[in-house]
Order: structure tokens, then C-alpha cells, then sequence
């Protein structure tokens, strides 16, 4: 059975302490347009037509997650993973746009950022793209 047969269209909720805030950082983020903004967080995608959004949700109780992981502390439930061309100058731009690097970093053709509200996401290289 297929959920949908008209259009497809999904998405993933990020929550945070200010969900209308989150949204705005990926938008410079990422590039795309901010739609369904309303008082409690707002959804984003590169066009009205794309069939998938982020969207942030803002949480009364949001507790920032730790990462690296710690025994006892939030954890982080996902994160997103974004290609890039240039990973120093992708970085760059994040840390221009309002994120932070994280103290930890596992690869080198990978790097781990805090967006605003402390959720990791990934910079990452393609390994079989041009060097």
C-alpha cells in the first residue's frame, strides 16, 4: 500500500527552544525559503513544489543534546548530514551563518557543527567526488 498517491511529500521535525529562530538559521543555511511560519516554529524547503521540508518545532521543555555522547546526559536523537564542495570553506560559512564547531571531530572529510539550538549536523565530503 502506498501512504499517498497524488503528491509525496515528507518531512523532518527538528525541536528546539525557539522553533521560528532554528528555522531562520537553516534557511541562511542551507539557502531555501521559510514557509508555514506560525508562532510556534516554522517549516523550510529550497521550493514550495520540492515534496520535502525541515521543519522546527518549538519545545517548552527542549533539553540541548551533548555530543560526543555521554553517559547520562541528552543525547541527540539524529542529525542531518549536508555534501558540501569545499568543506573549510562550507565551514566557514555555517560558523558565518550562526553555528559552532564542535570540539569533536571523528574524520577528516567530515565536520561536526552545533546549529543554534546545540543539535549536531554534519559537513561532509563525498570520497568518490574530485578532490
Amino acid at each position: 500500500m502506498v501512504l499517498r498517491t497524488k503528491t509525496q511529500w515528507w518531512g523532518v521535525v527538528l525541536d528546539a527552544p525557539d522553533g521560528r529562530e532554528l528555522a531562520r538559521f537553516y534557511a541562511r543555511l542551507l539557502g531555501w525559503q521559510i514557509f508555514n511560519e506560525a508562532e510556534d516554529g516554522a517549516a523550510l524547503a529550497p521550493s514550495e513544489d520540492a515534496g520535502y521540508n525541515l521543519a522546527f518545532e518549538t519545545a517548552e521543555h527542549y533539553v540541548r543534546p551533548v555530543w560526543p555522547a555521554q553517559e547520562g546526559q541528552q543525547q541527540m536523537s539524529m542529525h542531518l548530514d549536508i555534501e558540501v564542495d569545499d568543506l573549510e570553506e562550507a565551514v566557514a560559512y555555517a560558523v558565518g551563518v550562526g553555528a559552532q564547531v564542535a570540539s569533536y571531530q571523528p574524520q577528516d572529510t567530515v565536520r561536526v557543527l552545533l546549529d543554534p539550538a546545540g543539535h549536531p549536523f554534519c559537513l561532509y565530503l563525498d570520497p568518490d567526488g574530485p578532490a
